[in-house]
């Protein structure tokens, strides 16, 4: 251990123990990761906010269901973006009761529980899918907000334990001796702080937001599934 009066924090670091640096290196790695999926889902989290409320805004006006539904498709199929979680769920659904009613139509019977069956189990899938993508990343937010701290800590009770045993090497064992090695060790908690604080927040937010988000999913897929009944029979 290099026993310094510097206490700046780029001296610190640089001259703490290797193992210290590289937990340092590892929290800061994890760090900028966790910045760029807490930028990343804000912007898809806002981004399906707005589409479903602009759909659903479509969807209430009383407008064409088919009409709608060919809008759907073409917004899916040819721009890219445009089309949300909310108007693909009903995309599957509309093509499912579409596809199905078709085919009982050509046997000359219309079973409607088998038809809106059908429909529901189209977009409940769609739901899943949408979702898996709405919580993508979550995780690994979760994983940084728990992990980081002790991640930093053993950073710190590693760089500590060095700092003592430098002691050994000081012929009289004073605060000005210790200090700079603490220091250095008491860094690597703070790093895991700095990257575990922001995860924790952003993770109990985006949790918060998918959570209504699912429920307006869900509200809509047993709504239109009733709006398809009264239309089969």
């Amino acid at each position: 251990m290099t026993v310094t009066q510097d206490l700046s924090f780029i001296s610190l670091i640089g001259n703490a123990s290797l193992l210290v640096q590289l937990v340092m290196a590892l929290l800061l790695l994890v760090s900028v990761m966790s910045w760029s999926y807490i930028f990343r889902k804000m912007f898809a989290i806002k981004s399906a906010q707005t589409q479903t409320e602009d759909f659903e805004r479509a969807f209430w006006s009383g407008g064409n269901l088919n009409a709608l539904y060919e809008e759907a498709t073409s917004n899916r199929r040819h721009t890219a973006g445009k089309s949300g979680a909310l108007e693909r769920i009903f995309e599957s659904g509309m093509g499912e009761f579409i596809k199905v009613k078709a085919t009982f139509a050509a046997k000359g019977n219309v079973d409607s529980g088998s038809v809106i069956d059908g429909a529901r189990r189209a977009m409940r899938a769609a739901y899943q899918r949408e979702m898996d993508a709405l919580e993508s990343h979550l995780a690994f937010l979760a994983s940084v907000g728990s992990v980081s701290p002790y991640v930093g800590l053993f950073g710190t009770v590693w760089g500590i334990m060095n700092a003592f045993r430098g002691l050994a090497n000081v012929q009289q064992a004073t605060l000005a001796a210790v200090a700079p090695g603490i220091a250095e060790a008491l860094i690597a908690t703070a790093i895991g702080l700095f990257a575990a604080i922001p995860a924790v927040v952003a993770y109990n937010r985006y949790s918060h937001d998918i959570d209504r988000l699912a429920i307006r999913f869900e509200s809509f897929i047993e709504e239109f599934s009733n709006i398809l009944q009264r239309q089969v029979r």
